[in-house]
């Protein structure tokens, strides 16, 4: 960051260092989840909602908190969510029990829905457009490091003070933040007055969560009645949505927004992304822990390689994308997403393999660095700027639900046959999640300023405009 401005590094540090934490409580609780249930005395069926309450209610009201971004200003809707964050981190540690701590899980939730787009817009309104390549390779290494480094820092952290500072570690990193951005985010531009759609956000959050319920269930037995009827009670929300949508004066989701170009396809190698790389690495931690019986502090030195293939690939993703086109980095990200869950499936039943583990770290974190920069390019690239915030969520929302349904789908699979056979079928669920998500790469347009050595990349920026950026 040090080629950027003073104001505009520190600005930039903050955004990134919210997003870090953000996605980092996806991953970071996963690792803590049996220390979880052993103390709080929970069962299987409400500790899964440690992790899904958050990613649910962050999937739902990512679109919300994008719209309120562009209507309020991006630097009060950081301030506000970030305040909403910490508030929910400080309550989940001191949660007393399994339903306190769903519910602290969900306050925290809505803060890093208000949280996220506000941070990535507030990137675009402090980073001119010549150097927002560099910046998005920055923001996107963030999150994407926040991913990884869950299942390091989970590990650690529980190991030496306890699964309580898995949530409480956030709270004096958003008192900084807080601090810090009055004076180095800029107030952002606001789009015209209009009312939010809190009816439809309610509609959109009862239906994802009922969705991902159903295949949940689904999944751990699929004769079994409610699953089904959980899918059609989801069905009928995702359909009073739509219809709700279509009558609003000022939608959750303008129309016009998913047919910008790229817009759809870098939100459906969103969910792809996340729905791949999330579910491999939970069914890897359930291999070290519950097969090799390593414990929580041990199997985290065995991540540290994800964490810098996925930062580097991050930073180069910028380069490759400008040389190669988004939608090839797209497509090469994810075919390297799957070619690394499929290399997890060589663990052995006994033994640690830690150079096959290494290279399948490093092959699904360099593909996961690169993917995530082209989709986040794809899904904000051609969008002008009052509709910044809402494209932000959109994407941000898709990605937390491929979460939510990548774990839902491979869980109960893992869990429904013996242990070296459920993490393998974990492991080609994960790698055909990434195929199928290369394949939506194809639906991203090819414009003409975008083909190799003529374009760079970043979030809302003309294509031409950082071309000079990426040559230095």
């Amino acid at each position: 960051m040090r080629s950027f401005g003073g104001n505009t590094a520190g600005g930039l540090a903050v955004v990134c260092v919210a997003q870090f934490v953000v996605v980092l409580d996806v991953t970071i609780v996963a690792t803590a989840l049996p220390a979880i249930g052993a103390d709080l005395d929970a069962p299987a069926t409400q500790l899964s909602w440690v992790l899904t309450a958050y990613t649910v209610v962050l999937a739902g009201l990512l679109i919300l908190g994008g719209r309120a971004a562009d209507l309020a200003g991006s630097r009060r809707m950081f301030v506000a969510g970030l305040t909403v964050f910490t508030l929910g981190s400080a309550a989940c540690a001191a949660a007393w029990s399994p339903a306190t701590l769903i519910a602290a899980r969900v306050v925290q939730g809505c803060g890093a829905a208000l949280l996220s787009p506000a941070a990535l817009a507030s990137l675009n309104d402090l980073v001119p457009p010549p150097a927002r390549a560099r910046a998005l390779g920055w923001w996107t290494a963030a999150a994407a490091g926040g991913g990884a480094g869950g299942w390091v820092l989970g590990g650690v952290l529980i190991e030496l003070a306890g699964w309580r500072w898995v949530f409480a570690v956030n709270v004096p990193i958003g008192l900084a933040a807080l601090a810090l951005a009055g004076r180095s985010l800029p107030p952002g531009s606001r789009a015209p007055r209009r009312d939010l759609d809190v009816t439809g956000a309610v509609l959109v959050t009862a239906g994802l969560a009922a969705t991902v319920l159903a295949l949940s269930w689904i999944g751990e037995d699929a004769g079994a009645v409610r699953g089904w009827s959980a899918l059609v009670a989801a069905a009928a929300l995702l359909a009073w949505f739509v219809r709700h949508e279509r009558r609003v004066d000022g939608p959750l989701v303008p129309g016009r927004l998913l047919r910008r170009p790229g817009v759809l396809g870098g939100n459906l190698t969103a969910a792809a992304i996340t729905g791949s790389t999330s579910p491999a690495m939970i069914t890897t931690v359930l291999y070290v822990q519950d097969t090799l019986r390593l414990s929580p502090g041990r199997a985290s030195l065995l991540f540290p390689a994800m964490n810098a293939a996925v930062i580097g690939g991050s930073l180069a993703g910028p380069r490759i994308a400008g040389r190669i086109g988004t939608r090839r980095a797209l497509v090469a990200g994810l075919v390297a997403v799957a070619a690394g869950a499929a290399l997890m499936l060589s663990f052995p039943a006994r033994g640690l393999p830690v150079g096959t583990m290494v290279l399948s770290f490093a092959v699904l974190g360099l593909g996961l660095g690169v993917a995530s920069v082209a989709s986040t390019t794809a899904g904000t690239e051609a969008v002008p700027d009052g509709e910044r915030g809402i494209a932000a969520g959109l994407l941000n929302s898709t990605a937390q639900l491929g979460t939510a349904i990548g774990l839902a789908v491979v869980v109960p699979l893992v869990a429904s046959a013996a242990p070296m056979l459920g993490y393998r079928l974990g492991f080609c669920a994960a790698a055909a999640i990434a195929v199928a998500g290369a394949a939506c790469a194809l639906t991203v347009p090819r414009p003409a300023g975008d083909r190799p050595g003529k374009t760079g990349v970043g979030a809302a920026t003309p294509t031409g405009d950082v071309a000079a950026t990426l040559s230095e």
